[in-house]
């Protein structure tokens, strides 16, 4: 027999639209989702409020004080909610921090990640919010202050509806994310081990919207850096491609360059040339987003060099790429010499099955709530993020923030709408996987 408050419990969630399937009853209760829902309904006017406060204060990843109140606004959200928030000072790296809230509670241990900081510095022209109907305009609006949005609306409707009480999670909110501070293994230790000690993983960068359909991010390529130095013999260029000047360091970093073109090409790979520069001297500056170099027609070059970026799939093929790199680099023209150097920055996150596995479940949820299934993006189309540092030791899903376009750029906008969706689909999600039992 059928129990009275579950019959109440399922009119209640077919009144509202929702769907309920057999799987739902081991989840979360056709009634705690209807609370769900009608909590983020009701908070509406207040989830936007909170974006628009978060995107008034400038967060620019060099901006010191501005990450660090914009911390202070998520912990006076977060707190109230029951978690113990702590602030990882980082300012030895050159950057402000990280905000990290804990929660302990039974089952699986869920990591919710997100970041404080924008691309946008106090310089930039780009500084307020603006809103015109269902669309919201301003820096960082979408990358990533809608996705801690989306976390604070779904921690609290888990939070009314009863979910939230046992459930044990961390939200680990990055204060560098557009720019790593150095060095990269102080910067990510705490997000590398709060990955190590989760189940499960959730990453709130911006949802895509690929014709009309949300889709899913279960990899996403990692970002690094090389850079090439070549050196020649200089003097009249008269002599060029003689036995006693050889081809000069500008010839021999087209070389090797040309090779890169010709013979690294695969599938989910990209290397891009950024700068470079050949001539008598030539010269990067520390940062390597300035080169220099002075010379004439008629003198060899002297010294060359580039620098790119390179971003594969996996953490095997990008070995597999540079090891490659090195190969062409060390075939020398005659009296050349040149040098490769790499540098780390977000590893992949790569497809595995775990990932895959994760992706089901939620689309499990999407099947319970009436909400269209996500199919997996193709990871070309979604730059690195943090959930690279942790996605070789959890199962991880990202892309769980708001819809929207323009990220990095003037413009940058969110749909509004997207922020009740992908709250509702987060709490829904959240409360399932709290109630499996914890693996590590």
């Amino acid at each position: 027999m059928t129990h009275p408050l579950r019959v109440r419990a399922l009119a209640a969630a077919l009144a509202l639209g929702i769907a309920v399937s057999p799987s739902t009853a081991t989840a979360q209760t056709p009634a705690q989702i209807t609370r769900m829902k009608a909590t983020i309904a009701a908070d509406e006017g207040r989830n936007i409020a909170l974006l628009e406060r978060l995107v008034a204060q400038n967060s620019g990843s060099l901006n010191i004080d501005g990450v660090t109140k914009v911390g202070a606004m998520m912990r006076a959200e977060l707190e109230p909610l029951g978690f113990q928030v702590t602030w990882e000072d980082m300012r030895a790296t050159g950057r402000a921090g990280h905000l990290v809230a804990t929660k302990p509670g039974k089952g699986a241990r869920i990591l919710l990640i997100g970041h404080l900081d924008t691309v946008f510095e106090p310089s930039s022209p780009f500084q307020a919010f603006e809103r015109k109907g269902d669309r919201a305009i301003g820096p960082g609006v979408g990358d990533d202050k809608g996705g801690m949005v989306v976390i604070i609306a779904a921690l609290r409707a888990m939070q009314a509806a009863g979910t939230l009480k046992d459930a044990a999670i961390t939200v680990y909110l990055t204060g560098d994310e557009e720019k790593t501070g150095t060095p990269l293994s102080t910067a990510r230790a705490g997000l590398i081990a709060a990955g190590k000690a989760a189940d499960y993983a959730l990453e709130y960068e911006g949802l895509v919207v690929d014709d009309g359909r949300d889709m899913s991010t279960i990899a996403r390529r990692g970002a690094g850096s090389w850079e090439v130095r070549t050196t020649g013999v200089t003097g009249h260029s008269s002599g060029v491609f003689s036995a006693g000047m050889g081809y000069g360091a500008s010839y021999e970093l087209v070389r090797i360059l040309d090779a890169f073109r010709r013979e690294l090409p695969e599938p989910n790979l990209t290397y891009n040339i950024g700068v470079m520069a050949g001539g008598t001297p030539a010269t990067l500056d520390p940062t390597g987003e300035v080169a220099s170099a002075t010379g004439k027609t008629n003198i060899t070059a002297a010294q060359a060099v580039a620098r790119g970026d390179l971003r594969a799939l996996t953490p095997e093929q990008e070995e597999r790429v540079r090891a490659k790199m090195r190969d062409i680099v060390g075939k020398h023209l005659p009296r050349t010499t040149a040098t490769i150097e790499f540098f780390d920055s977000y590893p992949p996150m790569a497809p595995t099955p775990g990932n895959t596995a994760l992706l089901a479940k939620l689309n499990a949820v999407n099947r319970d709530l009436r909400l269209s299934e996500m199919p997996p993006l193709d990871p070309l189309r979604r730059g690195a993020a943090d959930s690279g540092f942790v996605a070789a030791d959890v199962p991880t899903l990202g892309g769980l923030g708001t819809a929207g376009s323009g990220a990095h750029a003037e413009g940058e906008w969110v749909d509004l709408a997207s922020i009740p969706r992908q709250a509702l689909r987060s709490a829904a999600l959240i409360t399932r996987l709290s109630k499996e039992r914890a693996r590590k």
